[in-house]
C-alpha cells in the first residue's frame, strides 16, 4: 500500500500521481489528512442536503465551512497537519449538529456516519477513503475531476464570501456535487452532466467574485506598474485575498513600510481602491515558482493570503506569515475568519525592522484589461478586426509552473504573428507578460486581465465579441484557446468554458492525469479538448 497517492495538479509524478510525497512538498500525513477531511465534507455535505430536503435552513457558517475545507486541500495552500486537523474536527461537530436535526428516516453515507474522536480510528480509516478507493477508473476520474472543479469553485466563492458577498444556490450545489461523488448508483453519463453542472456552477461562482471585487474596489483599468523597489523596507503579499490586502494597506498607511505584490497578487495593482494608499509600490518578482529566490531577495515579510507555498528556505522561514486557509508548519499564522479584523501588526513590526527589498528587475508592466476596461475600447477593437488589423484573438491563460515544457508558452507568445492579440488571466502570463510584444494601433497584443480569479473577465469578452459580431456561437469567433493548467483553479475555469459549450480547447502543458483513457475519449469526441503539440503545429491552428 502506498502512502499516500494524489493526482490534483499538473506536477503529478510521472503525469501519474504522486504516492511517496508530493512534488509540491506535501508529505504522506498531510496528503492523507486533507483526503479525510475532503471525505468528511463530503459527508457533512450529505446532510445539509438531506437537511434542505427536510425543509431545515442551511446557515452560512455551513457553507463557509464546506467552501473553506475545499479550499484549505487545493495544491500548495495548507502544509501545515495541525491546522488540518483542526479543521476536521470543526467539519466533525457540524456533522454532529446536522444529524440531530435530521427526522429519522433521512438516509445519509457512510462519511455522514462515521463519527470518532480517536485519532486512532482517523489514521485507520485514511488508508481507506483516498482517491484509490473508487476501484472503476472512468468513474474515479468523473468523480476527481468534479471534485477538483469544486475546489477551484470554493476558492473562488471564499472570496467573494470574505467582501460579504454570498450565493446559497452556488453553495446549495457545493453540496449536492460533493455528496453525488459518494453515490455509487450514478452513471457514466450522469456523473459527465454533472461535470458540466458544475462548470456552470463555476460561471456563478466567478461572476459572483467579479460583482464583489469591483463592487468594493472599482472596475480595474489600464496600469502600468512598476517592478523596480523603493528605498524603505517593505511586505511582500502573495495569493488572492483581496480584503486581506487592503486591511493590511490600511494597518500600515503610516508605519514607514511599503507593500508589493507579489505573483497572483500583481491584479491588485488594476483596482482604483488600492491607489488611494501612497505606500502601495509595485510588483517584486514573477510567478509562484520562483519564490525561494525572490522571497529571499525581498529581505522583508511575506504575507502568503491563499496559495501557492513552496517550501520556504530556512532563510526566510521566520519572515514567512500565513493567513486564512494557507497555512506552513513553524510559520507564524493570523487568524480571523470572514467578517473580522484581521491583526497584521507583527508584520508590519517585523518589517520595520528589515532592509529593503533587493532589487532584481527595473522597470514597468502593463495589465488591467478585464472586461469592463475592454468594452470601453469595443469600437476600436472591431474596427481592428474588421480592417484585418486584428486576425485573431490567442486566450493563453491559466497557471504556471516549474516543467522546463512550459518555456513552450514563451516561444508561442513569441512565434505568433503580429496580427494576433492574446488574452490572459492568471500567472501563466509570467511567460510572456515581459516581452516586447508591440501593439495593433494602440491596442496592446497581451491584454492582461488579472489572475485565476478574473478569468471571468475572458467568458464575458468573448460573449460581448460574439454579441458584436452577431454570432451564433462563440465557437464561430476567431480565437484560439490555448490554456496552462497546473491546479484547481485551473481546472473550474476549462470545466466553465466547456459548460458555455466552448471546443477547440487545447490544454498543457500535459493533460491532467486524474482524466481516465475513457473520460480523456469522451471530452475529445464531445467537446474537442486536445493537449499540446509543438509550436510549430499549433501555430498551423492558430
Amino acid at each position: 500500500m502506498s502512502e499516500m497517492f494524489c493526482y490534483q495538479c499538473q506536477e503529478a509524478s510521472g503525469n501519474r500521481g504522486c504516492d511517496k510525497a508530493g512534488v509540491c512538498g506535501k508529505m504522506p500525513d498531510v496528503a492523507r489528512g486533507q483526503d479525510f477531511l475532503i471525505w468528511l465534507t463530503k459527508g457533512l455535505s450529505a446532510a445539509a442536503v438531506q437537511s434542505r430536503k427536510a425543509g431545515l435552513p442551511i446557515t452560512r457558517e455551513v457553507n463557509h465551512l464546506v467552501t473553506g475545507s475545499l479550499f484549505m486541500t487545493i495544491t500548495n495552500a495548507n502544509f501545515d497537519l495541525d491546522a488540518i486537523r483542526a479543521r476536521t474536527y470543526e467539519v466533525l461537530s457540524a456533522l454532529r449538529a446536522l444529524r440531530a436535526q435530521l427526522p429519522a428516516d433521512a438516509t445519509l453515507p457512510e462519511a455522514a456516519l462515521w463519527d470518532s474522536g480517536d485519532e486512532a480510528a482517523w489514521a485507520e480509516k485514511e488508508h481507506e477513503i483516498g482517491v484509490l478507493s473508487t476501484k472503476n477508473e472512468d468513474v474515479r476520474s468523473l468523480r476527481e475531476l468534479v471534485v477538483y472543479g469544486l475546489k477551484g469553485l470554493s476558492a473562488y466563492s471564499k472570496h467573494a464570501n470574505v467582501l460579504l458577498r454570498d450565493d446559497e444556490e452556488v453553495d446549495a450545489f457545493i453540496q449536492q456535487a460533493l455528496a453525488a461523488t459518494l453515490d455509487d448508483s450514478l452513471s457514466a453519463d450522469q456523473l459527465v452532466q454533472l461535470v458540466l453542472d458544475t462548470g456552470a456552477a463555476g460561471v456563478k461562482g466567478m461572476a459572483l467574485l467579479d460583482a464583489a471585487n469591483t463592487g468594493r474596489y472599482g472596475d480595474p483599468e489600464i496600469t502600468q506598474v512598476d517592478i523596480g523597489v523603493r528605498s524603505r523596507p517593505g511586505i511582500l503579499v502573495s495569493g488572492h485575498d483581496l480584503r486581506d490586502l487592503e486591511m493590511l494597506l490600511e494597518q500600515s498607511r503610516d508605519a514607514g513600510v511599503d507593500i508589493y505584490t507579489h505573483s497572483e497578487m500583481l491584479p491588485a495593482q488594476y483596482y482604483p481602491f488600492f491607489k488611494q494608499y501612497q505606500h502601495f509600490a509595485g510588483n517584486y518578482g514573477n510567478a509562484w515558482w520562483q519564490q525561494k529566490d525572490e522571497f529571499d531577495s525581498f529581505n522583508g515579510p511575506i504575507l502568503m493570503t491563499t496559495n501557492c507555498i513552496v517550501p520556504p528556505k530556512a532563510s526566510y522561514q521566520h519572515r514567512l506569515f500565513t493567513t486564512g486557509m494557507a497555512g506552513w508548519p513553524g510559520c507564524p499564522h493570523i487568524p480571523g475568519g470572514i467578517g473580522e479584523e484581521k491583526d497584521f501588526s507583527a508584520v508590519i513590526r517585523m518589517a520595520k525592522a528589515c532592509p529593503p527589498p533587493t532589487q532584481i528587475e527595473q522597470g514597468t508592466i502593463t495589465g488591467g484589461f478585464a472586461h469592463a476596461q475592454v468594452f470601453k475600447l469595443a469600437d476600436k477593437v472591431v474596427d481592428a478586426v474588421k480592417s484585418g488589423a486584428i486576425r485573431k484573438f490567442v486566450v493563453m491563460a491559466g497557471c504556471d509552473g516549474r516543467q522546463k515544457g512550459r518555456n513552450y508558452y514563451t516561444e508561442f507568445a513569441q512565434a505568433l504573428p503580429k496580427d494576433t492579440v492574446i488574452l490572459t488571466a492568471g500567472c501563466a502570463k509570467y511567460r510572456y507578460n515581459k516581452l516586447n510584444l508591440g501593439d495593433i494601433g494602440g491596442i496592446p497584443r497581451v491584454l492582461d486581465a488579472g489572475q485565476c480569479n478574473d478569468s471571468y473577465s475572458l467568458v464575458l469578452i468573448a460573449l460581448k465579441l460574439a454579441e458584436i459580431f452577431r454570432l451564433n456561437s462563440v465557437n464561430d469567433l476567431p480565437i484560439f484557446y490555448n490554456i496552462a493548467w497546473y491546479e484547481q483553479k485551473a481546472v473550474i475555469v476549462l470545466l466553465a468554458l466547456l459548460s458555455l459549450g466552448v471546443k477547440n480547447i487545447h490544454l498543457g502543458p500535459t493533460l491532467p492525469a486524474f482524466l481516465s483513457p475513457g473520460v480523456a475519449k469522451v471530452l475529445v469526441k464531445k467537446l474537442h479538448l486536445s493537449g499540446i503539440k509543438t509550436v510549430e503545429e499549433d501555430l498551423q491552428l492558430a
